[in-house]
């Protein structure tokens, strides 16, 4: 591992108070890099930034409660960052909210317009406000976290799906509008990976059963088991580097291979 490929890098990460958020600032702040944590709650917030700081003794991190469904809070969060560090060279859209796991005929609108509302059009919201900020500076990187639910169908998750495909298509879009600028934008398709998200979507489909569930679930990936977020970390850690200047307008599958293999 390259321990100053960050140094002097400003790095912005929604939902970076824990799970793979979080293990990106971890990998970021330790290879150098300037990290503004976002959370929608302030106690998840504090309890990241108080691991990273354990982890990475020094770290260089501001912390900022914002919920991204608000673009006057994603606005604000953007000023905090170039108020305290001066630029912004990468975006990692990480906040999602999975909702209920109900069939569409079934699902409540005002819980569909949440999904919609921090899923999707709070990664516009980040991008549209980091992506001024780069065009300006003639550089940067955005890296959106998408899900396999993005590139398939998945049975009562229908907002979560539409999301998730709807941040592939702004990432692809993205890119072609941005990359002549100096700006990629790049798309992570995650499998199922070991996260407090995760863990709690468990719960609720199998009640106490959930690790039984869970391990099943796992057998039927060709690497038999879930995903850690460090190995997530390294991938989107790799994309902002700078190291994958030429990657651009895609979406990058990281699930074991199940997808390929199940289709």
């Amino acid at each position: 591992m390259n321990d100053t490929r960050f140094a002097g890098k400003s790095v912005v990460i929604t939902g970076g108070g824990s799970g793979i958020g979080l293990a990106t600032a971890q990998r970021i702040a330790s290879e150098g890099g300037q990290v503004t944590l976002v959370g929608s709650t302030e106690t998840r917030l504090a309890e990241g930034e108080r691991v990273l700081r354990e982890l990475v003794p020094g770290a260089d991190v501001l912390t900022t409660v914002a919920d991204v469904a608000d673009e006057s809070a994603v606005s604000r969060m953007v000023a905090q960052t170039l108020e305290r560090f001066g630029r912004i060279d990468a975006l990692f859209n990480n906040a999602g909210y999975e909702g209920p796991l109900v069939p569409l005929h079934e699902y409540p609108t005002e819980d569909f317009e949440r999904v919609v509302g921090v899923n999707l059009m709070g990664t516009f919201y980040a991008m549209k406000h980091v992506l001024s900020v780069m065009v300006e500076q003639g550089s940067g990187v955005i890296v959106n976290n998408s899900s396999v639910g993005g590139i398939r169908g998945f049975a009562t998750r229908s907002a979560y799906s539409a999301t998730k495909h709807g941040i592939i298509g702004l990432t692809r879009t993205a890119g072609a509008e941005y990359g002549a600028k100096g700006i990629s934008v790049v798309a992570l398709v995650p499998g199922a990976f070991t996260t407090p998200m995760s863990d709690a979507s468990l719960r609720r489909m199998a009640g106490e059963d959930w690790e039984a569930f869970r391990d099943a679930a796992a057998a039927t990936n060709p690497m038999r088991r879930f995903g850690h977020v460090d190995e997530a970390a390294a991938l989107a850690a790799f994309l902002m580097s700078g190291e994958a200047s030429y990657i651009n307008g895609t979406a990058i599958t990281i699930d074991g291979g199940q997808t390929e293999t199940f289709g």
